[in-house]
């Protein structure tokens, strides 16, 4: 996902300025141009896997209301089973982006931060979460017709959105830090403080759970956040709001807006009311936004971005597990996910055994309706991602790589691909060195360990890697010497809430996910008492 990003500040507008003024002096957000909004959509959802009905505010979150954007701007939501519009929502621009700023900015010096005790905060997260487990399905609908993955993978991700919320709601009471010994004359100590108002742009791969990797660590520390959705997918976003408020957060802390990357996620990168960006997406996005943090106020960056991920099979591997393994590596989410295998590099003893194993494999994964219970993939997000996607299979056939099964649309109606499997694929193709976000492998034969290492770090990406082998040694020995934050051993894309992650090299900077997130919503302040000294 781009962006789109220009590195310009933008002048808070006269009329901007006297809505900021209002902020200011009405804690109650009563904007007189900046109108509340009840606008919402309902669906009905009759599938076969969901029954019910989803109704979705439309407006900008800001404040703990629903409100139209200044300049009434809309972006259509499309369902990408079939092309068609599901509804249209607001579209946020920098003036809207200037009013959440210092909405946020006033929760925090007022009613948050600090203010509010961790073990507080930790149970408006938890309370949160159990609001989110009392419409697990309903999340789940809404994220399935949003994105196009499955019903069962939607719900998959949004437990995984609970149990994020819950990680951190644990964590808000045991933010601490340390005494330092120095000598008996002074005592020094450290706080972890929170950073203040904290801006996220998140993608529409995972769109519930980037959501909780973001504001999870960022409230447990007791930062105000404002969180620009994807264009393409704002709807899980938009349901969740009406849970904050149930869920006690003070008005402010938590601020909503839709937008696109060129106005909105541009202007949050830039705002000088906002002191951290938390962004996941595209590497070419995220070195626009430490551009502008750097031409703005310096603001902290954290960043997740591309990646290129090698899957690395030995001879002597469970092929039964591997051939499993490999494919939820590289076709989970439709191939729509940061750490997908797409360069799967096979030792030759084993090459054809596995080759024609993973293929039967992925010939029996259903492309269709993600309602269907028995749908593994549905379609890709958009039609410029299903362009892009075509393009790259394009591309690996006009550079000699074979096709060897795949390679077409899939039926004629929406974004749907073939799951494919590129064979006789050479390290210098765009295949193999660029990253697809999508259901296509690049399968290529090694003969020795070191070999199968060289090729594996010949990537300007380093956020994951897999090696399958039952040799223990090799196994840890391999996965010291791929350049990735990630390692998997015998599995892939099998992620803890509780162990880092993050990329080398290109890959970005930061970690999220476990105590090592929080690092990242903190500053540390030393504090040094005289108990003694005397000049």
């Amino acid at each position: 996902m781009e962006l789109g990003l220009r590195v310009t500040v933008h002048p808070v507008t006269t009329q901007a300025v006297c809505y900021l003024a209002e902020i200011i002096e009405d804690s109650d957000f009563d904007l007189l141009s900046h109108q509340p909004t009840m606008s919402s959509f309902t669906y009905q959802f009759d599938t076969p896997t969901y029954k019910g009905t989803s109704t979705v505010p439309t407006g900008l979150f800001i404040n703990g209301k629903f409100v139209e954007p200044l300049q009434k701007g809309t972006i259509e939501v499309l369902n990408p089973v079939n092309g068609k519009v599901i509804t249209s929502v607001a579209a946020g621009t920098a003036a809207d982006i200037d009013i959440a700023a210092q909405a946020a900015r006033k929760a925090y010096k007022e009613r948050w931060g600090l203010k509010v005790p961790g073990v507080q905060r930790g149970r408006m997260l938890s309370k949160l979460a159990d609001l989110l487990q009392a419409n697990v399905d309903e999340f789940s609908a809404l994220e399935a017709l949003d994105v196009g993955k499955t019903f069962d993978a939607a719900r998959n991700s949004t437990f995984s959105t609970i149990a994020a919320l819950r990680y951190y709601a644990g964590w808000a009471d045991k933010i601490q830090g340390k005494t330092i010994e120095t000598n008996e004359k002074k005592l020094a100590y450290t706080r972890h403080e929170p950073i203040g108002v904290v801006g996220a742009i998140i993608p529409w791969n995972f769109p519930l759970a980037m959501l909780s990797w973001k504001i999870g660590p960022a409230l447990a520390a007791g930062n105000a956040v404002i969180l620009k959705p994807s264009e393409l997918t704002p709807l899980t976003a938009l349901r969740l709001c009406p849970l904050f408020v149930e869920a006690g957060f003070p008005d402010g802390v938590i601020n909503i807006v839709n937008g696109y990357g060129s106005t909105a996620g541009q202007a949050l990168s830039e705002h000088m009311a906002v002191d951290k960006i938390a962004f996941t997406g595209s590497t070419l996005t995220g070195r626009k936004i430490m551009e502008a943090a750097a031409k703005t106020n310096l603001k902290k960056v954290t960043l997740e971005l591309g990646g290129k991920s090698p899957s690395v099979i030995f001879d002597d591997v469970d092929l039964e597990q591997t051939v499993k393994w490999v494919s939820h590596g590289i076709f989970l989410n439709h191939g729509q996910a940061c750490t997908a295998s797409s360069r799967i590099f096979v030792q030759a003893g084993i090459y054809d055994k596995f080759l024609k194993a993973f293929t039967e494999h992925t010939l029996s994964l259903k492309v269709g309706d993600p309602f269907e219970p028995d749908t593994y993939q549905g379609p890709q997000v958009s039609q410029t991602q299903f362009e892009r996607i075509m393009g790259y299979i394009k591309s690996g056939k006009e550079d000699g790589a074979t096709v060897h099964t795949g390679g077409e649309r899939h039926g004629n109606e929406g974004y749907f691909i073939q799951p494919t499997i590129f064979t006789e694929c050479k390290p210098s193709m765009k295949i193999v060195q660029e990253e697809i976000f999508g259901p296509v492998a690049a399968i290529i034969k090694f003969t020795t360990e070191e070999e199968a290492v060289e090729q594996a770090n010949n990537t300007l990406y380093g956020l994951a890697c897999s090696v399958f082998t039952r040799d223990i040694d090799r196994a840890i020995r391999v996965a010291h010497s791929i350049e990735a934050g990630t390692a998997w051993i015998n599995c892939h894309n099998s992620t803890e809430l509780s162990v880092p992650f993050g990329g080398f090299k290109q890959s970005g900077i930061g970690r999220e996910l476990g105590e090592y997130a929080l690092e990242h919503y903190t500053n540390v302040k030393a504090v040094h008492v005289n108990i003694g000294h005397r000049l």
